[in-house]
């Protein structure tokens, strides 16, 4: 066993405290918590002494393209769109992330334990993301959670990514059609697979509605991609006429609809803001955007989207958040428990609790604060 003491520790989650005590842990796992002093039993692996150093659990970014699009520019750095058909949901991240990219070093460092990582906005349906934690070399041993969630793209992206070979989707008319279209032929594949009494009943094989079966069966949620409010709102519209378990990603104009949302009871994925608006769908981009969903009572993560934000800074934006009115306990929030619950994992992940994941960082000051430095991270009980 092994102890963190003379802690200021930030537990996060649905119990969200935060006192002054020590942390133990053991084969991966968080063994117990307690505000005061530690007494040492004497078979103690290891002691660390944080003198005074915040302690909170490993921050978790729900949507990034984390080693499947490269920080350095060149086409061969890009394996998140794949621009041959805008009907792709049997595409699986696991099979384009680089675990050596250096940006996996850069979250480590950064104290991002775990991140959603998948496909781009290219298509109306991208395929599936990966839950991965943040140290390793094999891709397959990092992996927590595979299919995490599937894209689904709405909005200019997916409108123009088409448009130069004057192929389908040119409209959001048409991309919504091709959602539509896809899930309609996945509820009636799946309907003939249960239906089939012998093998030779079957419906031939395809990867496509395969792929949608887990989202039609709420196994996997489907994360929308969407920026403008009309575009939020067809999303919205598909989820629900299907009966899935959805959540919203960016949600750039969210704040202008917050009221709408709210009566949804939408999970939202916010980001990223700490960049420009640089294309028209984001001309409403604001960094008051999470505050304002917050005090709407949505449950909002903050993300980076990753390589647009570089993963590094997303204790920054969460930073960013708060001095544009959200509030502290919900910033932490946004980056540890709530994305655990958007990713299905916060029996895992995203607070400190006994019989949790092991993955929690050090930091010199309150970890909202622009001068605090990581001084050590731990992933899976193991310094990294």
């Amino acid at each position: 066993m092994k102890a963190i003491i003379n802690a200021n520790i930030i537990t996060s989650g649905n119990d969200f405290r935060e006192f002054f005590g020590f942390l133990t842990f053991e084969n991966g796992k968080i063994i117990s918590l307690s505000p005061g002093e530690y007494t040492s039993t004497g078979n103690e692996e290891e002691i660390i002494d944080a003198e005074g150093s915040y302690l909170m659990p490993g921050l978790i970014d729900a949507h990034t393209h984390l080693g499947g699009l490269g920080d350095s520019l060149g086409f061969e750095s890009d394996d998140i769109n794949d621009i041959n058909d805008p009907c792709s949901p049997h595409l699986s991240s696991k099979d384009s992330v680089n675990p050596l990219d250096r940006c996996f070093e850069d979250a480590r460092n950064a104290g991002v334990t775990t991140v959603l990582t998948g496909p781009g906005s290219a298509n109306p349906l991208a395929g599936s993301f990966i839950a991965v934690k943040t140290s390793g070399k094999r891709i397959d041993k990092m992996i927590i959670k595979d299919p995490c969630s599937m894209k689904m793209a709405l909005g200019e992206n997916p409108k123009t990514s088409y448009h130069e070979n004057d192929e389908t989707p040119e409209t959001r008319m048409a991309t919504a059609a091709i959602i539509r279209e896809a899930f309609k032929k996945a509820e009636r594949y799946h309907k003939s697979i249960l239906s089939a009494e012998e093998e030779s009943d079957l419906p031939e094989y395809d990867a496509k509605y395969e792929a949608l079966i887990p989202v039609l069966k709420k196994e996997i949620p489907l994360h929308i991609h969407a920026h403008r409010a009309d575009d939020i709102f067809t999303g919205i519209r598909i989820a629900k006429e299907f009966g899935l378990d959805y959540a919203l990603v960016h949600c750039t104009e969210g704040h202008l609809i917050a009221d709408e949302l709210a009566e949804e009871g939408v999970k939202v994925m916010v980001g990223p803001f700490l960049c420009d608006r640089s294309k028209p769908e984001l001309r409403e981009l604001t960094p008051k955007n999470a505050g304002i969903l917050e005090k709407a009572g949505l449950e909002v993560s903050i993300i980076t989207d990753h390589p647009v934000i570089p993963i590094q800074y997303l204790i920054l934006c969460a930073s960013l958040a708060v001095k544009n009115g959200m509030s502290r306990e919900g910033a932490i929030r946004a980056v540890t428990s709530n994305p655990a619950r958007v990713a299905g994992l916060s029996d895992r992940i995203g607070s400190l609790e006994p019989g949790k994941d092991a993955d929690f960082a050090l930091y010199t000051k309150d970890p909202l604060d622009i001068f605090s430095d990581v001084t050590q991270v731990y992933i899976n009980g193991k310094k990294v």
